[in-house]
């Protein structure tokens, strides 16, 4: 494996219309390309694309997050946006959804349009 290496992330949609939608106007990441198999965008420096797989079933865990400065903001301006963002009974996360993790991190979750595990995350 080359290192160092620029990492490109992968998310599985069955629908381009709405995962263009999400990812470019919701989440606000820079839209770069639509192909026969993905698209394609730009977050800070990584590509993620969207790959259109058929018929699949989301994890049930974290496919992709971000680090961000400040986890609360970011939160808040994606509620503003419509983010809808992930409770979990056995967690105690604060009213925005916010968990403390042991080690300080502050986790927030959220699902894409095919329910894919996002995630935000600040120490």
């Amino acid at each position: 494996m080359p290192t160092p290496a620029k990492v490109i992330g992968f998310i599985p949609t069955r629908d381009f219309r709405r995962a263009k939608k999400f990812y470019a106007e919701k989440l606000g990441l820079r839209f770069v390309s639509k192909d026969a198999f993905a698209l394609v965008f730009r977050s800070g420096g990584t590509t993620i694309r969207v790959v259109k797989v058929p018929g699949f079933h989301p994890a049930g865990f974290t496919i992709l997050g971000w680090r961000v400065a400040d986890v609360s903001k970011r939160v808040a301006v994606l509620t503003k946006r419509g983010l809808v963002f992930e409770r979990y009974p056995w967690m105690q996360q604060d009213a925005r959804g916010i968990w403390t993790a042991p080690g300080g991190a502050r986790i927030a979750w959220f699902k894409d349009p095919d329910g894919n595990v996002l995630s935000l995350s600040s120490k």
